[in-house]
């Protein structure tokens, strides 16, 4: 009799469960509808506390007061966030790299950002970010030899060309030239459209459309929507390289993997080496300019010595650290991080940003143009590390020399304080950057 009682009462209480989870979700949704306004997609900042955007907030290129202090003061904070919510966000080095790579303990699966935001029915967009293991491990062993140095090797003639035709075009204005609109977007976005074999006449779109994808703490469900549209149109793709496949990374996987790859796959994959490249990159480019322009000896240092740029291109992903938190994991299971108890279902937040200043890494977080190569965490850890690591670093490899020696009196059209740093966002930038090339 007992044990019938305990069955029955396990039941309700799974039942009674069920319920709360389904009436969560229903009034996150309702939410999330009555606080959208129409067109602008999702302001998390009118619905975040201050205190949970702070790892998102900078003075620069230098993160707030408040975020040094929280991540000096505990390697795992819980942050305030509605709806019954545990979120935890991780700053210490050691410690992002245990939640990084630990697959088991830890889902990267898209169905539960999707759940978070309330719109479940949200099209995945596929990849590898917000894949877990076997589907992840599969699409990446796949993928991976198309980033091979050796693959990699055959745009480095078409990337100096691309950087040349940028700087072509910044010289022939008189007077102030958007560095970000002339320089820092279309050197990625060409790129990535020549890898993917991408019509060049489409890369306005893909501009809009990635940044709309990692705007999310500015439009969530705007974001969401960029998703399915990019995907419809790289479906498309997928379907004429079918067709013909041609010389780009899509035709590749096609004639060596065509066969064990589905449209909606090879989609997936092309929407997460565009919109995890183009933004993060541009990012990347536009704010290293900042640098240079800031700092006349790490201007001379790479416009004199070959040598010297690959280090500094390095110490500007560790200090920058553009992507400044890593995908969400949701925790499988119970687990402990840096002595933090974590519950059965709690998010988990990394910030890069963070984890790169630590003294675990770095006696000084600051920019150090001297600084030997480090082991930091601004392409992620373990197996959901960017698998286009390399590609990104030539690119600034050849962009940086390239345009300080093309513009040797390169400089700030107006003051560094009046610059449009972009606010609370995944991926950190600005959105505009005037300078002078005469």
């Amino acid at each position: 009799m007992n044990t019938a009682l305990r069955k029955a009462s396990a039941q309700r209480t799974a039942q009674a469960r069920g319920v709360a989870t389904r009436l969560k979700a229903w009034l996150i949704r309702r939410y999330l509808a009555r606080v959208t306004r129409k067109g602008k997609g999702l302001d998390l900042s009118r619905l975040l506390p201050d205190s949970a955007m702070m790892p998102l907030a900078r003075t620069g290129l230098e993160p707030v007061a408040e975020a040094e202090a929280m991540r000096i003061a505990a390697p795992v904070t819980k942050l305030p966030v509605p709806f019954g919510v545990n979120l935890w966000l991780v700053t210490e080095y050691e410690a992002a790299k245990q939640v990084l790579s630990d697959t088991r303990a830890f889902s990267n699966d898209f169905v539960h950002l999707a759940g978070a935001l309330g719109d479940l029915e949200t099209t995945n967009p596929g990849g590898l970010g917000f894949a877990d293991p076997p589907v992840h491990t599969r699409l990446r062993k796949l993928l991976t030899p198309e980033f091979t140095m050796r693959r990699l090797a055959r745009l480095t003639p078409r990337i100096d060309e691309i950087v040349t035709e940028c700087l072509d075009n910044m010289a022939k204005v008189d007077g102030p030239v958007d560095l970000v609109t002339e320089f820092a977007l279309p050197i990625p976005s060409l790129t990535i459209c020549e890898l993917l074999g991408v019509p060049y006449a489409d890369r306005g779109d893909f501009q809009r459309l990635s940044v709309a994808r990692f705007d999310l703490f500015s439009g969530a469900t705007a974001s969401l929507g960029a998703i399915s549209e990019s995907l419809e149109y790289l479906t498309e793709v997928v379907r004429k390289q079918r067709r013909e496949p041609g010389d780009g990374l899509l035709g590749s996987l096609i004639r060596e993997h065509g066969d064990d790859l589905t449209d909606d796959e090879l989609a997936g994959l092309a929407d997460g080496v565009l919109t995890g490249g183009f933004e993060t990159t541009a990012s990347m480019l536009a704010l290293g300019a900042i640098v240079l322009l800031r700092d006349p000896e790490s201007f001379a240092m790479v416009h004199d010595d070959d040598a010297a740029v690959s280090p500094f291109v390095d110490e500007l992903l560790r200090y920058l650290a553009v992507v400044q938190v890593a995908f969400p994991r949701f925790a499988r299971e119970d687990v402990t991080v840096a002595d933090t108890a974590i519950g059965k279902g709690d998010v988990v937040v990394v910030s890069l940003n963070a984890a790169n200043r630590d003294p675990a890494l770095v006696s000084d977080p600051g920019f150090d143009r001297t600084r030997k190569p480090t082991s930091h965490l601004a392409f992620g850890h373990g197996a959901h590390r960017c698998i286009g690591a390399e590609l990104a670093r030539m690119e600034l490899r050849a962009a940086y020399p390239a345009l300080v020696r093309r513009f040797p009196k390169l400089r700030l059209a107006g003051d560094f304080d009046s610059l449009p740093f972009r606010q609370k966002s995944i991926v950190y930038g600005v959105d505009a950057l005037p300078v002078l090339t005469h």
